[in-house]
């Protein structure tokens, strides 16, 4: 076995490695041999697929540029945990970082490129893949490298009747999603997607196997929603199933600034988060073909239009919603709608782990806990009309999210919150990034006095290294504690006490990683 492994590698030209790379190579494969693994899971740069493996989850052509980004030296697509249990051995052993991609969708790339001058590798999960739904005890396993689109398909060949309460992006990875935190559409009924997990399994900086109980609850409370990156590699997750209706019913109205939106939007703001729980209604704002700036609200709602109509009369009059506006569907169809699709498309579309979008793009968050004035929102309409290529989606909060403890698990985003803003742009052309990053960061700065204060609140699952990094492999407390505050608030330092405890050497590091604290 390892005569194989190692011709394969001399196709790479060994000599060409540092005595590092060369070191976790006869490592690797020493592993494969004791493991009796023949499976080539490892791609080096000189590899002629190495290009267009690590390319292939990249989901934003900003990172695309192989000039700039320091560059994995190796590649491992694990088909077995014993690959992952190898690679964590070896890479520590021979000071190799290690980033962990599922469905690279990571808004600041940091699970495939990184620092300049600190070796790493990525460990690709996207062999790692298999969903086990168990209807009868509503559960699933579900491994990391597996897209909600494919879970999603899994839940619906065994019944229209569950469905689980994670993102609409078909293609982005179950992995990273979850241990961000994850939400979706019926998020205010059942929680985030990491409200619904039931146990995990880990290989932590030991190149152990732990599970829910053998990792301990700390641990297990720090992956969901802490960001999994900075524990150890999550390669599985078992998650809970939540029922859902035979008949779901989706309305989407826009209305210009002309025809009243502003009005629209300001009423949103204060029934939104206080709607049934059963009602979900998000506002996207952009601008449109006229060079007006349009409000769309996109809504679904657990019943029939038959409820929904009198529902929408009572408690948001002013939207005009009529019967026509309204389209039935089930479950799995609504998943369709919301990832782009017709509605009546096959459901093998949700298989695709291509994504449709190509460009560049740059995102930012906020929370908002009172409603922006009349006066903050024209300011608002006045700077979306400069960049064209924007987009704003306001996402409700209340229901189920106000119930929820916000230590619960680390996302502490809950009860006060109105909504989220996430600031999206978009561009087709390299060399306008400087114009439109620079666009970006001038409206959240405006921004500042109409969003959440002390701290001015972020989601980690909008990945922002403009909050801040930790540099050069190092991770400085203080530092971290700028961005930490955004993402975890007052469960920042909980995460630094687990960090501390499970990786206290600080192997699982990224630019924003969850640090240790400083040595005493």
């Amino acid at each position: 076995m390892l005569l194989i492994f190692i011709l394969f590698i001399s196709l790479d030209s060994v000599t060409s490695y540092s005595g590092q790379e060369k070191g976790f190579l006869q490592c690797f494969s020493s592993h494969l041999e004791q493991s009796n693994q023949t499976s080539q899971v490892l791609i080096t740069r000189n590899s002629s697929d190495y290009s267009s493996v690590w390319k292939s989850s990249i989901r934003n052509a900003r990172f695309l540029n192989t000039s700039t980004p320091n560059l994995p030296r190796f590649i491992i697509t694990p088909f077995h945990v014993s690959h992952i249990q190898s690679a964590v051995i070896c890479s520590r052993e021979y000071g190799l970082q290690i980033r962990v991609r599922s469905g690279g969708h990571d808004y600041e790339g940091l699970s495939y490129v990184g620092e300049a001058d600190v070796p790493f590798l990525v460990i690709d999960l996207f062999n790692l893949r298999s969903i086990s739904v168990d209807i009868e005890n509503e559960s699933a396993w579900v491994e990391s490298g597996a897209t909600l689109g494919e879970l999603y398909y899994k839940i619906a060949e065994k019944s229209k009747l569950y469905g689980f309460p994670a993102g609409s992006c078909s293609t982005v990875g179950v992995g990273g999603h979850i241990s961000g935190g994850g939400f979706g559409t019926i998020f205010r009924k059942y929680g985030l997607a990491a409200d619904n997990v039931i146990d995990a399994k880990i290989v932590d900086v030991n190149g152990k196997i732990l599970c829910r109980k053998t990792m301990g609850e700390d641990l297990f409370w720090a992956i969901r929603g802490g960001g999994g990156a900075s524990f150890g590699v999550i390669f599985s997750w078992r998650l809970r199933l939540v029922p859902v209706p035979s008949t779901l019913t989706l309305f989407s109205v826009r209305y210009t600034l002309e025809q009243g939106a502003s009005r629209l939007l300001q009423k949103w703001q204060t029934i939104g988060n206080e709607l049934n729980e059963d009602l979900f209604i998000h506002a996207v704002l952009e601008v449109t073909d006229a060079k007006t700036v349009g409000v769309s609200f996109v809504s679904l709602y657990l019943g029939g239009a038959e409820n929904l109509i009198p529902l929408m009369q009572e408690s948001f009059p002013e939207l005009g919603l009529m019967r026509e506006n309204c389209t039935e569907m089930d479950w799995i169809q609504s998943v369709l709608y919301f990832a782009g699709f017709s509605t009546h498309d096959s459901l093998e579309v949700l298989l695709d782990r291509t994504t449709q979008f190509k460009g560049f793009f740059k995102a930012k968050s906020d929370y908002v806990e009172e409603p922006i004035s009349e006066t903050g929102l024209d300011g608002l309409y006045k700077r979306l009309l400069e960049e064209e290529t924007s987009y704003l989606i306001l996402t409700p909060y209340g229901g189920k999210m106000s119930e929820i403890s916000d230590t619960e698990i680390p996302f502490p985003h809950r009860i006060g919150n109105l909504y989220k803003i996430q600031y999206l742009v978009t561009w087709s052309i390299e060399d306008e990034s400087a114009k439109h990053t620079g666009w970006i960061r001038r409206l959240y700065e405006y921004m500042k006095p109409y969003v959440s204060k002390a701290p001015r609140a972020a989601y980690l699952g909008y990945r922002d290294l403009d909050l801040g990094r930790n540099k050069n492999g190092n991770t400085s407390y203080a530092r971290a504690n700028i961005w930490g505050l955004k993402y975890f608030k007052k469960n920042f330092r909980r995460l630094v006490q687990v960090k501390t405890a499970v990786d206290p050497g600080n192997f699982f590091w990224n630019e924003q990683s969850v640090p240790v604290f400083p040595l005493k």
